[in-house]
């Protein structure tokens, strides 16, 4: 039976306070209360309401003395005050005490024991405490016993709408972080990614204070113990090309790499599946099962068969399950350090090679910019590729400066003697529209010749823009492929493309010229 838990400390004084309730438990609430549905692999499909992706403009940090000099303020993180925050807490404590019912996830964060901390979900959903079931660590029943106070307390609230009126709210959306009470605060939107990124996000803060890189990546390991680190933002292929049937999965989205090796942050998978299919993606499919959460998906209501091309409700359809559901995934979820580390772009302009080799400062130039297209879905508003440059291949949930990230990365690389990639799994021969996008199956063949060390001296093509060194023989993948100027039916027309992105490749890299240094700078692409 789930331990009982004194809510009085949150403040909440719901009569029915259900705790780490088994997945079967969950399914009936969803089912009788959420108008969910089982499907015929057993997974449970329900919608997230009108929000079906994140909302990042409405997200706010608490601007406190003890932490404001540390922190990354601008585009990603918008400051409000403490008052602020307390009453947008107050909301959302007040909402939840008018349910007849509450739900608590008591999980961890971390698999790494010294670097794990306890995180608390409150919420009135089944299906959000089900989720969090499923991306964090779970505990057994002795650890529950003795979970004692957490680190992290999430309050969601996001059937509740923010007050408008409340000073510096700009919608009916918020989602509000102190770092310093180490609470977040989620109002007017039930997507459940904001939970897993708000974890992620306290998670960037904390690590880096201890000398420990946080980071946006998906992490898998060989037979051999070779381990390879794919960052990339939502959409460019970490989930997809991390579950490899002939490598252990170590996990798909966040990890830390501190002075022992790799460690996975979450307990599960959050992947996408639109377009999913059991030839394509097998051991993502065959995740799908009792205890996966499938988020907007269309679905017949009389066979139960999930339709995964349709996007009638958004093409961020999303599948949450536990870590262990992929075949190849054996927790512990650690492991040594890295051999490869493999940065993922979706590259709508068709620019750029399939694959390149980095030299270590090409790598921190290619870190710091995050270049790829935003895909569509992944955040409210997005229906097309769009350019874009997330620091890291992280910047929506770093919270410190991303040199302070890219330092703690170039320190390991040295130290570890990791390679460095850049894969493109976007658009060849052409840019969104009159190109193709480049075949899973000749992504999937890079990265085996990757892994296999086949590339380490293999011949290259020197981009003459980009300074890029792009990998011009790999087996079984057409050489037309790998040269880009080469794949398009005008070599004209990929200069004029290259030098368009080069263009805002410098423009916004001098957000961080002063301190990535020279030799970083002179990496990257030519005025």
């Amino acid at each position: 039976m789930p331990v009982h838990v004194d809510l009085s400390a949150h403040e909440i004084l719901v009569p029915v306070v259900i705790r780490n309730a088994p997945p079967a438990r969950l399914y009936e609430d969803a089912v009788t209360r959420e108008q969910a549905g089982i499907m015929g692999s057993g997974a449970i499909a329900i919608r997230s309401g009108a929000k079906t992706g994140r909302s990042p403009a409405d997200k706010h940090l608490v601007r406190r003395p003890e932490s404001e000099r540390d922190v990354w303020w601008g585009a990603v993180n918008h400051p409000i005050d403490e008052q602020t925050f307390l009453l947008n807490r107050q909301r959302a404590i007040d909402y939840l005490n008018t349910r007849d019912r509450i739900y608590v996830c008591d999980g961890f964060a971390g698999w790494d024991p010294e670097c794990r901390i306890k995180v608390r979900v409150l919420c009135s959903r089944a299906y959000h405490a089900l989720f969090m079931h499923n991306m964090l660590l779970r505990p057994t029943l002795d650890e529950l016993e003795e979970f004692g106070s957490p680190d992290y307390v999430i309050y969601n609230a996001g059937q509740f709408p923010a007050d408008r009126l409340t000073a510096q709210m700009t919608s009916r959306t918020s989602i509000d972080l102190s770092l310093e009470r180490r609470e977040q605060v989620i109002l007017g939107t039930e997507y459940a990614g904001e939970m897993k990124k708000g974890v992620f996000t306290i998670m960037h803060w904390l690590l880096p204070a201890r000398g420990v890189l946080s980071m946006h990546c998906a992490a898998n390991e060989g037979a051999g113990g070779d381990v390879s680190l794919f960052f990339g933002l939502s959409g460019t292929g970490k989930t997809t090309l991390s579950a490899d049937p002939a490598r252990r999965l170590i996990g798909d989205d966040e990890h830390g790499w501190s002075d022992r090796g790799i460690f996975n942050i979450e307990g599960g998978c959050y992947a996408k599946c639109i377009h999913l299919s059991p030839e394509k993606e097998p051991e993502i499919f065959r995740a799908i099962r009792f205890g996966t959460v499938l988020e907007n998906v269309v679905y017949d209501p009389v066979t139960r068969a999930v339709d995964f091309a349709s996007s009638a409700i958004t093409e961020n359809t999303r599948a949450a399950y536990p870590i262990e559901f992929i075949e190849n995934a054996t927790p512990p979820c650690t492991a040594g350090h890295p051999r490869n580390v493999i940065f993922l772009t979706c590259d709508a302009s068709g620019v750029l090679p399939p694959l390149s080799r980095l030299s270590q400062e090409q790598a921190m130039y290619h870190f710091l910019s995050g270049y790829t297209a935003r895909v569509a879905g992944t955040e409210m508003g997005i229906a097309e590729p769009q350019a874009a440059f997330s620091a890291c291949f992280s910047a929506a949930f770093l919270v410190r400066h991303p040199a302070v990230y890219a330092r703690l990365l170039a320190e390991r690389l040295q130290r570890h003697g990791a390679r460095a990639w850049l894969v493109n799994t976007g658009w060849t021969g052409g840019g969104y529209g009159h190109g193709r996008r480049i075949d899973l199956a000749a992504t999937r063949r890079i990265i085996d010749a990757i892994h296999s060390g086949l590339l380490d001296d293999a011949p290259v093509d020197r981009d003459p823009i980009f300074k890029l060194d792009a990998v011009s023989r790999i087996p079984g993948v057409d050489p037309a492929l790998l040269v880009p100027r080469l794949a398009w039916p005008d070599t004209a027309a990929w200069d004029q493309a290259a030098r368009r992105l080069a263009a805002r490749f410098r423009e916004t890299f001098q957000n961080y010229a002063d301190e990535a240094g020279a030799n970083v700078l002179a990496a990257g692409p030519l005025a």
